[in-house]
């Protein structure tokens, strides 16, 4: 038999079964583990604080109990103040430190890949009527015209040898060079 064809070992309804004993399992448990933490908070609370007996005391009594409730309410304000300014002052620092760590480390720019892109291309990205307006870039670039060398005209050697051999030659050399 191959892999995909093979039989489950649990039929539908099984599974189905089981999943459901499962999911009651897991709220059952859910439930008892938020009652355990509850519990335990009573705990915590009674044991840091117990409770108050406030009966068969004088109305001088009741006062002198009241400011002492003040005065420790007034100590666990200042302790808790004292720990935010702390937790806002290590807060600011490591910001302050994650900053610095950014610009020792520099921006790292990504590798970019060269694009081969049209005229065309270049334009959509820029217009949207890029279908309707082509683009001839080479159409706005000046034309430049090279100015030709003046060239002395080239004539047949062989005449201007018959035109310099002899007497004369030599006198238009002479007269050429003055």
């Amino acid at each position: 038999m191959s892999e995909g064809q093979r039989k489950p070992k649990y039929s539908a309804t099984r599974r189905l079964h089981l999943k459901s004993k499962l999911l009651k399992k897991a709220a059952s448990m859910l439930v008892a583990e938020s009652e355990a933490k509850k519990h335990e908070k009573e705990k915590a609370v009674n044991d840091c604080f117990p409770p108050l007996k406030l009966s068969g005391l004088s109305v001088q009594e009741l006062q002198e109990l009241c400011k002492e409730l003040h005065r420790k309410i007034d100590v666990v304000d200042e302790a808790r103040y004292d720990m935010e300014v702390k937790v806002t002052r290590n807060e600011k620092e490591i910001q302050s430190l994650n900053q610095k760590i950014i610009e020792l480390k520099g921006v790292k720019r990504p590798n970019l890949k060269r694009v081969k892109k049209t005229t065309e291309d270049m334009l959509g990205a820029y217009t949207d009527t890029s279908k309707l307006m082509k683009a001839d870039f080479k159409a706005n670039l000046k034309t430049v015209k090279k100015e030709e060398e003046k060239r002395e005209e080239v004539t047949d050697w062989r005449k201007n040898v018959e035109a310099m051999s002899g007497m004369e030659g030599r006198k238009k050399l002479f007269d050429a060079g003055q």
